[in-house]
């Protein structure tokens, strides 16, 4: 009978996966590193665009110059070449806001922590995207629509 008993207690006894294993420093270190590089890519193609296409004229753009008038289609094409680049610009914009954000995660101690589950962010998925603020469960369901509140209530309405 004792034979069983601890053959049960080493059953019990489960390692932990790798995946939720907390972050090392230097793996801290290592995503710091991929945020800064893309934080410093992504503010370059900003300015790059910025200098670009909106601040430069018609004439500049195209090299025209006739004193003919300008054709409709062309303001046109012009003027969604400009809601384009604004598009792009909004949307690195929103990204540089990501990137800030995990680099205060990473200063306050809380980088690689899921924002709704208190576990682990795997380094995969850091790896393919460092300012990321959730597990690979919780983002997929945020993307089907469910949100922390709806869980919430959810489970209340269970008990």
């Amino acid at each position: 009978m004792a034979e069983k008993d601890k053959k049960s207690s080493r059953k019990k006894t489960v390692a932990p996966r790798k995946s939720n294993t907390p972050l090392t420093k230097t793996d801290v270190e290592h995503f710091k590193q991929l945020l800064l590089l893309k934080r410093h890519e992504i503010v370059g193609d900003v300015s790059g665009m910025g200098e670009g296409i909106l601040t430069k004229s018609r004439l500049d753009a195209t090299g025209d110059l006739s004193s003919m008038p300008i054709h409709m289609a062309d303001i046109a094409s012009d003027n969604y070449e400009q809601e384009f680049v604004l598009g792009l610009m909004d949307t690195e914009r929103k990204l540089l806001r990501e990137i800030d954000s995990a680099l205060e995660r990473i200063e306050q101690g809380t980088y690689g922590i899921c924002e709704i589950a208190p576990e682990p962010i795997g380094k995969v998925r850091l790896e393919a995207r460092p300012w990321a603020r959730y597990c690979i469960t919780c983002a997929r369901k945020l993307e089907q629509g469910f949100t922390p509140e709806s869980e919430e209530a959810e489970s209340d309405q269970l008990l």
